[in-house]
This record gives C-alpha cells, sequence and structure tokens, in this order.
C-alpha cells in the first residue's frame, strides 16, 4: 500500500489504485487518496462507472467519466477526453455511453449520451460522438468550414 501511496504521479497507476477498490475496508483506506490522485489532475473517473478491464491513461489531465458509462477491456484514452451522459428525459440518446474493447479515444474527444461505441473503434482527436458507431471503425470530424469571414 505504501508503495501505491509513493506511485501517485503516474497516470498508469490509476489501475492499480482502482483494482484494490473492490474490498469495502481497502476502499475507506484508498478513497481519500483515489479522490487527490484525481483533482491533482484534474479529472473526474467516479467509482460508479464500469472498466471491465484495464485501460491506458496516456495524460490523466482534464478527463471526464460519466458515472453510468461502461467502458471494455484494453481502451486507450488521451487528455481532456469527455464520456458523458444525456440527462434530457425527452431525447431519443438518453443514458450513458458503452464503450467496447480495444479502443482508442483521441485528445478533446467528446462522446455524450446512451451511445454504444463497438470493439476496436478509433475515434479522432476533437470528435463530438453522439450516434452509435459500430465494430472496427475510425471516427474523425469533419473538414473545418469557414462560417464567417472577416474583410
Amino acid at each position: 500500500m505504501f508503495k501505491i501511496i509513493l506511485s501517485l504521479g503516474y497516470a498508469g497507476d490509476f489501475n492499480v489504485i482502482r483494482s484494490k477498490m473492490s474490498n469495502r475496508f481497502i476502499r475507506r483506506l484508498l478513497y481519500p487518496i483515489y479522490k487527490v490522485f484525481l483533482i491533482n489532475h484534474g479529472s473526474y473517473i467516479p467509482l460508479g462507472c464500469k472498466i471491465e478491464g484495464p485501460i491506458k491513461f496516456v495524460h490523466l489531465q482534464g478527463i471526464f467519466i460519466s458515472s453510468n458509462s461502461q467502458i471494455g477491456k484494453n481502451c486507450t484514452i488521451y487528455q481532456h477526453v469527455t464520456i458523458g451522459s444525456n440527462r434530457v428525459n425527452t431525447s431519443k440518446k438518453f443514458g450513458s455511453p458503452s464503450i467496447g474493447d480495444n479502443c482508442i479515444i483521441g485528445a478533446g474527444a467528446k462522446i455524450v449520451g446512451g451511445i454504444v461505441i463497438g470493439n476496436n473503434v478509433r475515434i479522432g482527436a476533437g470528435c463530438v460522438v453522439i450516434e452509435d458507431i459500430p465494430d472496427n471503425c475510425t471516427v474523425v470530424s469533419h473538414k473545418p468550414r469557414i462560417i464567417r469571414r472577416e474583410i
């Protein structure tokens, strides 16, 4: 346990800390450390979100994951990613995202709503994903377009 406390500077240790939280007694001891770890990195990853296997945070800065989200095994998430819920009852995509195995989510990507991201999906940097994505796909944002030109 002392080793975990000393190594809190590394994003790779997130999996170690989170895996120890399954025991209720150990959770009481480690939860304050877990919260400080996330606050220091400006991130919010609640214990309620379901992470099925090891997850790789390339940079843990600014990551927000909704409490009801599901993330599969061996996913890679870059900095400033939002995996958020849609709580508008009348919305078609009400709920939290479900992300498959072996996905890569680029820096600044936003995944919002009750959508399903398949296995082996790559989501490019800065993408806003609000629709279901099938297995083995790559998603990138549209080409930038000029909406107003200053003369």
